[in-house]
């Protein structure tokens, strides 16, 4: 019975430890935070445009967005805004009102906002990440995969 009651406590504790132990995560906000935090407290900014059926969105949000030292990185050092390139939100930034005028119910359409970011030659190719100076100038933009590896070194070069 001495040794059920210590395995259970251990197991207790255990448990315990690693619910506390809970992974940090990128603080990401919106555009409409972004624009206020610009405001009262500049700093570089990271975008980055994805869509739900997006095989390569959903794997940098599943293994290169929660390595420990990127998050550590971008939520010291940006404001990290991730937002759906085919969105149907209205948002207001900077004054402006931007929306997704292509959705139609049977086609999403892509959001102004990803167009105005996301646009290389006519298209959006999703992932894209773009790095903003404190200025909300554009210092790069990426329409890839960037793996944790080629994250941090772009992490560290436009900061």
């Amino acid at each position: 019975m001495k040794q059920l009651i210590t395995l259970f406590i251990l197991t207790v504790l255990y448990c315990q430890a690693g619910l506390a132990q809970e992974r940090e995560k990128i603080n990401w906000i919106s555009f409409e935070q972004l624009s206020d935090s610009l405001d009262s407290n500049p700093k570089s900014v990271l975008i980055n445009f994805h869509t739900e059926w997006c095989a390569y969105c959903r794997k940098m949000h599943r293994e290169v967005f929660t390595d420990p030292e990127i998050v550590r990185i971008v939520n010291e050092n940006y404001y990290a805004v991730h937002f759906d390139a085919e969105s149907r939100d209205t948002v207001i930034f900077d004054g402006q009102v931007f929306l997704n005028k292509e959705y139609s119910g049977r086609k999403k359409g892509l959001h102004e906002l990803a167009r105005l970011f996301g646009d290389r030659k006519g298209k959006v190719t999703v992932p894209v990440t773009i790095f903003l100076d404190e200025e909300f100038k554009v210092r790069s933009r990426h329409f890839e995969y960037l793996s944790r590896k080629k994250l941090k070194e772009l992490l560290q070069q436009n900061q």
